[in-house]
């Protein structure tokens, strides 16, 4: 029986469906797009119907209301409690919901909530269709970049109601308050309050204007559980308002929502601009086209059909969750100081905005993701989100890791900007003040900058720890600040060991935004603080370790403990994170052979429970006692060494390409594509935590073959290979950026058994080394692998052919 479903269900998610109209029969990577993927595991922002890239409006059905985590769209449920436009980091608002017959929405979306069913559902890449079983409404929706289009299909009712609920809590934070004003019997406005959450520590206003095809005959609202008429406006805390109108049989209404975080007249402006017409089905053709456009910047051929819709599924993900909060003419609203202020963007010469300013989740581990992929094949948008960033450093005084509705929310930990900013400099996307980047940057690294503060920390700069790492070369764990407890206000990450590993990383890209620039002083500087993570291996056991505020090591050694010194990771997992100096790793561990075959033995662990963590990937965290003192493993894991539900340790796979073990990294590489990255069920997909497009960014470069360890950050960027999964990978390179037309990368004989490579060429030169530079890329070329089924334990594994580390670039 599971089969018979798992069979049906695949063709209903990859044959295309039903479509609002005929398009061509050739495949299109739009149409290969599943949004249903995992789709049962819903993060608030996870799920995606219709949308478009980056858009303001990210509207979608919403079967949980309540929390960041389980909330929004869930495969699993059966009922629809609203249908909502912002589905973004911290950010939510203006639900709605039509109803059909007597109305029965004052109580809320415990009452009026319907029934629906995935037989009658359709979901595409930027429309959704579904019918809401208990009033026989047909709902159709898409969307422009900031305005949210609904069709909606009537039964024959003398009473129809669309209800716009300001009174519930949405997805991270609950309505403070909200405002509806009749502006004609086609026009509404206002604004929803969106309540401070823990992270996001200000209100947010999320104003709009709704457009109605056809006039509704009369607008009434309810305030805490009291029915008023509406003449003209309402306001306050507990607010439902509904408009009412009679339909015909199969009769069509359709309705617009505009928004905008600065007012109602700027959400008219968007509508207004975005969308002047009625025409439904133009908007999801373009819409569509919009996804094909940017998703056929790479192409892939060979794979099965599932092996292409997955992969162009976690490209849509890569290109998803971080959205726009600007107006369409550049207005914007900015939270960083004690009140709001409206401002604008830059303009060009045609008086457009010069970009635009977007909200986002931390860049927390996308140095081995969004850095590699954006910047290699969407630098305008990498820029974009560099100039974004830097308009919130003038605002604020601080270059953001992870901006929400224009505040701050310190989440994560680190100076995670650093390395996006550096490496698109690094690789010549250098449309912004670089003088004012580094600058931003250099602040993010001394006491008042991002280092000194610990997730979430939103009025101090002490759980960072910085002090104690400039000065004593590690951040201890816990730290020694009296009347500072770690808990979720004051900082939810004072992970000093972890930390540490960190800010080694990203200071030593830091040190290379420094030589580039001609600031030898912070070269050394940041140089010598790259070396940090030295300060944590413990050789006598051969891992990372945690050390005090008095220099000890944490007793006893666990290294399976989730935390407790770790950021969402442990000991096992983070001792991997040396991304600028993994020839310096090796070293520390005694060289090559003791460096692959702990590498080697993590894997074949954390094989048998498919590399994930728990349940739900980092959620519910890593324990045991397995790993005691002296590194000897004494019984088999509950728990992985590796986790694929999580950045910290995403990179494992591509760290024998150092260690003169390529073909372990090919074989590694294509396990986890395997076991986490592969097939379309809705049931899951991502192991835990997707990430506003992290581990669908990661999941892409992996099955092309290319990674970057480094991130990108150094002077001369490089890329290592490992096991493509497709015969051939087409990128388009922009013009516009770099000097090639494409990079093709070739896979002869490829296939689930021929993983390994047995030679390569780089346009038509012997390629004998697993990596190649960045500036070879650009200039456009074929790289040609030869694939095999045995491993060339030979290709790539002489010492001068591994790549670049900060050790061996010394020597």
């Amino acid at each position: 029986m599971k089969a018979i479903f798992f069979l049906f269900f695949l063709g209903f998610a990859i044959s295309g469906c039903e479509s609002p109209k005929t398009h061509d029969l050739k495949e299109s990577p739009v149409d290969l797009v599943n949004p249903l993927v995992d789709a049962a595991n819903s993060r608030w922002f996870f799920f995606n119907s219709a949308t478009r890239p980056f858009g303001m409006v990210n509207l979608s059905p919403d079967n949980i209301l309540s929390g960041a985590w389980g909330s929004g769209y869930r495969y699993n449920t059966d009922t629809i409690r609203t249908f909502s436009h912002v589905h973004a980091w911290q950010l939510s608002g203006i639900p709605v919901m039509p109803i059909s017959g007597d109305f029965n929405g004052s109580m809320g979306p415990e009452v009026y909530k319907s029934k629906f069913s995935h037989d009658k559902e359709v979901v595409k890449a930027g429309y959704h269709k579904v019918e809401l079983e208990k009033y026989g409404i047909q709902v159709e929706l898409t969307s422009t970049k900031r305005v949210g289009f609904h069709r909606y299909t009537f039964p024959k009712s003398k009473q129809n109601h669309i209800v716009i609920d300001l009174a519930i809590e949405l997805g991270p934070s609950e309505t403070e308050s909200g405002f509806i004003k009749r502006i004609s019997d086609t026009e509404l406005e206002g604004y929803a309050v969106m309540a401070s959450t823990r992270r996001r520590p200000k209100p947010v206003e999320v104003y709009y204007v709704i457009q109605f095809d056809k006039p509704f005959s009369t607008l009434k609202a309810w305030q805490d559980g009291i029915e008023n008429d509406v003449y003209d406006s309402i306001k306050g805390h507990g607010i439902r308002g509904y408009v009412t109108f009679e339909s015909l049989n199969r009769e069509v209404r359709q309705m617009k929502v505009g928004l905008s975080y600065v007012s109602s007249e700027q959400a008219r402006k968007n509508l207004n601009q975005e969308l002047p017409h009625w025409d439904f089905e133009s908007i999801v053709d373009e819409s569509r086209n919009e996804w094909n456009d940017i998703l056929s910047k790479i192409e892939v051929k060979g794979g099965n059909k599932e092996e292409r819709s997955r992969f162009y599924t976690d490209l849509w993900h890569a290109l998803q969750g971080r959205r726009i909060i600007s107006d369409v003419d550049g207005m914007y609203c900015d939270r960083t100081g004690d009140s709001k202020k409206i401002k604008q963007i830059p303009l060009d010469s045609n008086n457009k905005p010069l970009f635009n300013h977007y909200n986002s989740d931390s860049f927390w581990g996308a140095q081995w993701t969004l850095n590699t992929l954006w910047h290699l094949v969407y630098p305008k948008i990498s820029e974009e989100f560099i100039q974004s960033m830097l308009l919130m450093y003038k605002d604020g005084g601080l270059i953001p890791r992870g901006p929400s509705g224009g505040n701050y929310t310190y989440v994560m930990t680190g100076a995670t900007s650093t390395p996006f900013i550096i490496s698109a400099y690094m690789k010549g996307i250098r449309n912004f003040d670089i003088k004012l980047a580094y600058e931003g940057m250099r602040k993010n690294h001394f006491p008042g900058g991002l280092m000194s503060k610990a997730g979430y920390e939103h009025n101090t700069f002490i759980g960072g720890g910085l002090e104690h790492y400039i000065k004593k070369g590690y951040i201890p764990y816990p730290l020694p600040e009296s009347n500072y407890p770690k808990d979720k206000i004051y900082g939810s990450h004072q992970d000093g060991a972890g930390q540490t590993l960190e800010y080694a990383y990203q200071d030593w890209s830091l040190a290379q935004m420094a030589k580039s620039l001609d600031k030898n002083d912070d070269y050394n500087l940041f140089s010598e603080r790259s070396n940090n993570y030295k300060n944590l291996f413990d050789s006598k056991i051969g891992w990372m370790r945690v050390r005090t505020p008095d220099r000890s090591w944490q007793e006893p050694f666990d290294g399976l403990m989730y935390n407790h010194g770790w950021v969402e990771a442990n000991a096992v997992q983070s001792t991997w994170f040396v991304p600028h100096d993994v020839d310096g790793l090796i070293q520390l561990m005694g060289g090559r052979q003791n460096f692959n075959d702990k590498l080697n033995r993590s894997f074949e662990v954390s094989s048998q429970y498919d590399f994930k963590s728990s349940e739900h990937g980092d959620r519910t965290g890593v324990t045991g006692n397995n790993l005691k003192q002296g590194g000897k493993i004494e019984k088999e894991k509950e728990e992985p060494y590796l986790n694929y539900g999580n950045q910290p340790s995403m990179q494992a796979a591509y760290l024998f390409n150092y260690s003169g073990s390529p073909w372990l990294t090919q074989y590694w590489a294509r396990e986890v594509i395997e076991k986490v990255y592969s097939g379309v069920s809705p049931f899951q997909g991502y192991s835990g935590d997707e990430d506003q497009g992290l581990m669908g960014a990661l999941s892409v470069l992996m099955k092309m073959g290319i990674f970057s360890m480094r991130g990108g950050t150094a002077i001369e960027p490089v890329y290592e290979i490992s096991s493509p999964i497709f015969n051939e990978i087409v990128i388009h390179l922009d013009e516009n950026y770099f000097p090639g037309k494409s990079f093709v990368i070739q896979s002869v004989n490829n296939s689930k058994e021929n993983r390994y490579i047995q030679s390569a060429s780089l346009n038509g030169d012997n390629l004998s080394k697993p990596w190649f530079f960045h500036k070879e890329l650009i200039k456009g070329g074929v790289l040609k692998l030869e694939m095999g089924d045995k491993p060339n334990k030979n290709w790539g594994n002489a010492e001068e052919d591994v790549p670049p580390s900060m050790s061996n670039e010394l020597k």
